[in-house]
């Protein structure tokens, strides 16, 4: 009986991937070399002060992200990287980051406990305005991101040297969902997501070029954005292409049915220029692209996966006001 991957049966079955990243307001990210568990916090590195910390947060259900990244140093250097990002408020480009540079794994929860009251950390550090991409890696939790997403991993590396992009760091990273689009990517500090990406989309991915229409396969959708309307996104995309991406934007649910079949979205955004508009949409549940399928390897039944569509949008306002804060 041949091995079961669910990256290869999403993409056998076409499945629609926009519109599958969870919207978190923090992702604090902890370098620390793998093997990882299952659980990554439960791994043989992670210091019990720091274990208990993510513990408590995941109870009082927090918006934030745990996740642990690593490169091919982080097994050698002796100092740890943490980093957090945090969402902006309002109209927004994505998430601000604070990078600490630890001497052990025993500082990071201080750190993160002080960062949480917004006290001052003695480790944090200035750094330059630096892109990290996270690449799931971790095998220990679904298959599918070791055999496509180690791969990747150093492809990305070598295409990130090979374009000299000296402000592009690339990191291996524990579970960020979605394993059945690996190789499955964050890109930070924007916070979008992308997956079952290949070198030629990853190329333009970083420099922005080359036809926006490559985006269509490989686009998860943006996690400063509620899922539900990241379609929405998606269909702006295709009106303003690579220039969409230096807008600041904010979304918000208008109204839905009570069984969720119709949507009304928002979607304002802000042009370098300080000029803002509006769209509305109206989004319907699509079952012509609504699948039925394992969400990873494991999985021992099927489940259905909603997909939306945008099925009316109009422009509501235009405004020329000064740029937001």
């Amino acid at each position: 009986m041949s091995t079961f991957f669910c990256s290869d049966n999403s993409r056998q079955l076409g499945e629609d991937i926009i519109g599958s990243v969870s919207n978190y307001k923090t992702y604090i990210l902890v370098e620390c070399p793998p093997p990882w568990k299952f659980e990554a916090f439960d791994s043989k590195w992670i210091p019990e002060n720091l274990r208990l910390l993510v513990d408590e947060i995941k109870n009082a259900k927090l918006p934030i992200n745990f996740l642990l990244i690593a490169n091919n140093s982080s097994h050698k250097v002796d100092r740890k990287t943490l980093l957090i990002y945090q969402k902006q408020d309002g109209l927004s480009s994505g998430y601000q980051k604070r990078e600490f540079c630890l001497e052990n794994l025993e500082q990071a929860a201080s750190v993160i406990n002080k960062w949480l009251w917004d006290r001052n950390s003695n480790y944090e550090i200035k750094t330059t305005a630096t892109r990290d991409i996270l690449v799931c890696t971790h095998g220990s939790h679904d298959r599918c991101c070791s055999r496509y997403g180690n791969s990747f991993y150093y492809q990305a590396k070598n295409i990130v040297c090979d374009l000299n992009l000296e402000n592009v760091r690339i990191w291996k990273s524990s579970h960020i969902g979605g394993h059945r689009f690996a190789p499955t990517l964050i890109d930070l500090p924007e916070g979008r997501y992308y997956g079952n990406v290949d070198a030629e989309t990853f190329k333009s991915i970083l420099t922005r070029t080359g036809n926006i229409r490559c985006l269509e396969k490989v686009y998860r959708g943006w996690g400063i954005l509620p899922k539900s309307i990241q379609v929405l996104e998606r269909e702006l995309i295709w009106r303003y292409g690579w220039d969409w991406f230096n807008y600041k934007v904010a979304g918000r649910i208008i109204e839905q049915s009570a069984d969720k079949n119709t949507i009304r979205a928002e979607l304002t955004f802000e042009k370098p220029d300080c000029s803002h508009y509006s769209y509305q949409a109206r989004l319907i549940q699509d079952e012509t692209k609504t699948v039925e399928l394992k969400s990873s390897c494991d999985a021992q039944h099927e489940s259905v996966f909603v997909k939306y569509a945008v099925a009316s949008l109009w422009l509501t306002a235009t405004n020329f006001a000064s740029c937001s804060a």
